[in-house]
C-alpha cells in the first residue's frame, strides 16, 4: 500500500490556482470523528486551542513579544505534531497530496498574512515524489493590525484543513480558538516561533540569477549564494506546481560562484511563467535560500491529452486559458443536441405531451404565437437558472446542475405542485371553482403568458435530468466566460423547445395532429397518471434525503391537500367541510413540516459497491487498484435507469470482481462540496458521471446513458 501518487495528467492542464482550489474544497468532506470538531460554519467560540487525532496533534499558538497593537510584531501559528511515519504537505505538494490551508476569523482591523512556509522535505515514491513535513511543524503567519484592539482580549478563530499520509491518506480539519490578551506581551511560545522563523529560507534579491528553457529542461544558473554553501549539494524546490518532473533525474554542480542545475520539464505542465521562484536547501546541514529569477527561451508545447473525450478536453482548456471559439461552439452544439434529447426523458415528456394536446384545438396562427411564447419561457428559465448557478459558484458556493433538488424543501414543493396538477387533470377540481373570477379568466385572456409559464415549468421538471451530450457542455459552461456559459444554457433551452416550436411553425406537422373530439378529455385525465408517477418518484427522492419518516409525513400532507381540494368543489354554500379540511391541512403541516425538511445521511452501500470518500480514489490508485466511480443522485432519473440497466448486471459485476476493480458510489442526493469539487475536476457539473481511474492513467469518462457492453469493454481495455 502506498499514499496517493498517481498524476491525473489532464488535471495538470488546468491553472495552478484552479487545481489548488479544487483540492482544498475536497477536504470539506472530512469526517467529524477524525477531527473531533463540528462541521459547517465556525459557529460559537470554544475554549479549545488543540485538535487531537490518531495521526496528528494540532495546536493554535500566538506570539506577541511587544504586546498587541498597531505597528507591533504579532504572529499566529499552527503547530502540527505528526505521529511517527505520518506527514503533511508543503505549499506545492508535488505529484500528489494537498497543501495545508488556514482560514482565519479575526476582529475588524486585524488581517492575517500568508503562511511563512518552512523548507520542506522530499518524499520520493518510485518515479514520483511529494514535498512535505514530518515530526514537529510550526506554520507561522504574520498579523497586521490597522487599529488598536478593543477590549481586554483579541479573539482569534482558525479553521485549518490538512491531508495527513503514511501508506494511506486521511483528510482532516480542525476548528480552534484562543484569546490573546491585549495588555502586556505574550511570549510563551517565543522559542517555537523563533526556531520556525530562523528555519525560513533566506530571500536573495537582485542576484543576477537566470533560468533558461532548453532541450525539454529548465537550466538554472543561480548567483548570490553565501560562500559557505559553495561546493555543497543542494535540493531544489519549485514553488509553482506542475512545472517539472518532480522525481525526474536531474544534474547539478558549481561553476565558480554560481550554482547550476538542469531539471526536466513536466510534459503535462499547466503554465509557462516568465519568472520562477525556487527554494534551494543544503542536502546536509542547515541553510536555505529563496530566489526569483527571470525565464528565457521558448517553452515547448504541452503534450496532448490522452484518454479524455474531446468535449472534456475543450472544457479543461477553457478553464486554463481564454476559450477558443471552437471549444465554445463544440459545447454549444452539445447543448442543443442534449436539449433536444431531453424531451424524451420521462421527467419532461408529460408536459410536452400536454402542450401538444392543446395544439389540436388551435388555429395555425395561434399555434405559432404560443409556440414562440413557450420557447421564450424555456429560454428565459434556462438562462436564469444558469445565471444563478454561475453567480453562486463565482461567490464560492460548490453547486452543480440540479442543485435545487438537493434541498428537501424544493423536492416537497415540486411534489405538491405535481399532485395539484394531477388532481386537476383527473377532474377532481377546477381552478376556476375557487379562485377569483379575474384570476380564473387570466389564462383564456393571456394564452401566450400561460404558454411561457408552461415553458418555465418544463425547465423546473427537466433540471434533475441529464441527457447525452449535456454533461460535457454544462461542465464547459461553468468554466467559460460568463456570456459564453449563459449562451450554452440558452442553447440547451432552445434544443428542448425545438420540437414544440416546429409543430407550431410548420403547418404540415400541425395538420398531422388528431382532430378535436371526446378523446381529448380522456387523454387529459390519463395524463394525471404520469403526473402521479412523478410524485411517487419525488417521494422516493425525499425518502433518500429525509428518511422514511420524512417521506411518510409528506404523503400525509398530500392526502390532506387532496381532501381540501376535493371539498372546494362542493356547492358554494357548503364551505364548512372546506374550512375543516384546511384546518387539518395546517395542523398536519405544523407537525409534518419539520419531518419533511430534515436531512439524514443515507449514503450507505452494500455488496460490491462502497461509499465514495475524498482522497479514496488516490489512495486506491496508489495501491495499484483500478477504481470505477458512479457519481449519482436519487433525483437523477438517468442515474436510476443506468443503475438498473447496467450497473447491477451480473456479467459486469463479475468482470469487475475478476479484475479487482473497486466500485465506489458518490451520492450527490444532498449537497456535498467534496463531490462537487470531484465533478468539477472531471469537467462536469452534474450527474450522472461514470469515471474509471486506472493507476498512472488519465480518468476515462463513460457515456451518460450506460450499456453493459460499454462497461465491459472499458474494463477489458485496462
Amino acid at each position: 500500500m502506498h499514499e496517493p501518487a498517481t498524476r491525473a495528467h489532464w488535471m495538470d492542464r488546468l491553472s495552478a490556482a484552479l487545481k489548488a482550489g479544487v483540492m482544498a474544497l475536497s477536504l470539506m468532506g472530512a469526517s467529524a470523528a477524525s477531527t473531533q470538531t463540528p462541521q459547517g460554519g465556525l459557529g460559537p467560540l470554544t475554549a479549545t486551542d488543540v485538535v487531537q487525532t490518531e495521526q496528528v496533534r494540532a495546536k493554535l499558538l500566538a506570539h506577541a513579544p511587544q504586546g498587541v497593537g498597531p505597528g507591533r510584531p504579532v504572529w499566529l501559528g499552527l503547530l502540527i505534531q505528526h505521529q511517527d511515519g505520518w506527514h503533511t504537505y508543503w505549499k506545492n505538494p508535488g505529484d500528489s497530496g494537498l497543501s495545508t490551508t488556514l482560514e482565519w476569523t479575526l476582529p475588524q482591523g486585524v488581517q492575517a498574512g500568508e503562511i511563512a512556509w518552512p523548507v520542506p522535505k522530499k518524499f520520493p515514491l518510485g518515479d514520483l515524489a511529494n514535498y512535505g513535513y514530518e515530526g514537529s511543524l510550526l506554520l507561522p503567519v504574520p498579523v497586521r493590525m490597522e487599529t488598536a484592539p478593543v477590549g481586554p482580549d483579541l479573539i482569534v478563530q482558525l479553521h485549518a484543513r490538512w491531508l495527513v499520509c503514511r501508506r494511506e491518506c486521511i483528510p482532516q480539519e480542525g476548528r480552534m480558538s484562543l484569546r490573546l490578551p491585549t495588555a502586556g506581551s505574550t511570549a510563551l511560545h517565543a522559542s517555537a516561533f523563533q526556531a520556525a522563523l530562523a528555519a525560513q529560507p533566506q530571500v536573495l534579491r537582485e542576484t543576477g540569477s537566470r533560468i533558461e528553457v532548453r532541450d525539454q529542461a529548465l537550466h538554472l544558473d543561480i548567483a548570490g549564494l553565501p560562500s559557505d554553501a559553495r561546493g555543497r549539494k543542494m535540493e531544489v524546490f519549485f514553488e509553482a506546481p506542475g512545472l517539472i518532473e518532480t522525481a525526474g533525474a536531474w544534474q547539478q554542480g558549481w561553476k565558480g560562484e554560481r550554482w547550476q542545475a538542469q531539471v526536466p520539464l513536466s510534459k503535462m505542465r499547466s503554465d509557462s511563467p516568465g519568472q520562477i521562484t525556487v527554494v534551494l536547501a543544503r542536502t546536509e546541514g542547515t541553510g536555505a535560500w529563496q530566489i526569483q529569477a527571470p525565464v528565457s527561451g521558448t517553452w515547448p508545447p504541452a503534450a496532448p491529452l490522452v484518454g479524455v473525450p474531446p468535449t472534456l478536453e475543450a472544457a479543461l482548456k477553457a478553464a486554463a486559458e481564454p476559450a477558443p471559439s471552437i471549444a465554445w461552439l463544440t459545447a454549444l452544439a452539445g447543448a442543443l443536441l442534449g436539449g433536444l434529447i431531453l424531451n424524451l426523458m420521462p421527467c419532461v415528456f408529460p408536459v410536452l405531451a400536454l402542450k401538444v394536446l392543446g395544439f389540436a384545438q388551435m388555429q395555425q396562427g395561434q399555434r405559432l404565437q404560443l409556440g414562440w411564447a413557450y420557447t421564450l419561457g424555456v429560454l428565459i428559465s434556462f438562462t436564469a437558472l444558469g445565471a444563478l448557478l454561475i453567480g453562486l459558484r463565482s461567490a464560492g458556493e460548490e453547486l452543480g446542475w440540479g442543485f435545487q433538488l438537493q434541498s428537501p424543501g424544493v423536492v416537497a414543493a415540486m411534489a405538491v405542485l405535481f399532485t395539484v396538477l394531477a388532481l386537476n387533470l383527473a377532474g377532481l377540481f377546477e381552478f376556476g371553482q375557487w379562485v377569483p373570477g379575474a384570476l380564473a379568466s387570466w389564462q383564456p385572456r393571456h394564452p401566450a403568458a400561460n404558454a411561457a409559464l408552461s415553458g418555465a415549468l418544463a425547465v423546473a421538471i427537466a433540471s434533475p435530468c441529464t441527457a447525452p451530450f449535456m454533461g460535457a457542455s454544462l461542465g464547459a459552461a461553468l468554466t467559460l466566460p460568463a456570456w459564453q456559459g449563459l449562451s450554452i444554457f440558452a442553447g440547451l433551452g432552445l434544443g428542448m423547445a425545438v420540437p414544440y416550436l416546429l409543430i407550431s411553425a410548420v403547418p404540415a406537422l400541425g395538420r398531422a395532429l388528431p382532430r378535436p373530439g371526446a378523446w381529448m378529455l380522456r387523454f387529459k385525465q390519463f395524463m394525471a397518471f404520469p403526473m402521479l408517477a412523478t410524485v411517487i418518484w419525488l417521494l422516493w427522492v425525499l425518502g433518500q434525503q429525509s428518511g422514511i419518516d420524512g417521506a411518510a409525513a409528506l404523503m400525509l400532507l398530500l392526502l390532506l391537500l387532496a381532501l381540501f381540494l376535493w371539498t372546494l368543489g362542493w356547492q358554494p354554500g357548503r364551505r364548512v367541510p372546506a374550512c375543516l379540511a384546511l384546518m387539518a391541512l395546517l395542523l398536519g403541516l405544523t407537525w409534518a413540516g419539520p419531518q419533511v425538511l430534515r436531512t439524514q445521511d443515507t449514503r450507505v452501500e452494500s455488496g460490491l459497491w462502497q461509499a465514495w470518500a475524498p482522497g479514496q480514489v488516490e489512495q486506491l490508485n496508489g495501491q495499484g487498484r483500478t477504481v470505477l466511480v458512479d457519481f449519482t443522485a436519487a433525483w437523477c432519473i438517468t442515474c436510476q435507469y443506468n443503475k438498473q440497466a447496467a450497473l447491477k448486471d451480473e456479467t459486469f459485476l463479475a468482470d469487475a470482481k475478476a479484475r479487482k476493480v473497486v466500485l465506489l458510489r458518490a451520492d450527490w442526493t444532498q449537497r456535498d462540496p467534496a463531490i462537487t469539487a470531484a465533478l468539477r475536476a472531471l469537467g462536469r457539473s452534474g450527474v450522472p458521471v461514470y469515471a474509471l481511474y486506472a493507476p498512472g492513467r488519465a480518468p476515462i469518462l463513460l457515456s451518460e446513458v450506460l450499456t453493459v457492453q460499454e462497461l465491459r469493454q472499458a474494463l477489458a481495455r485496462l
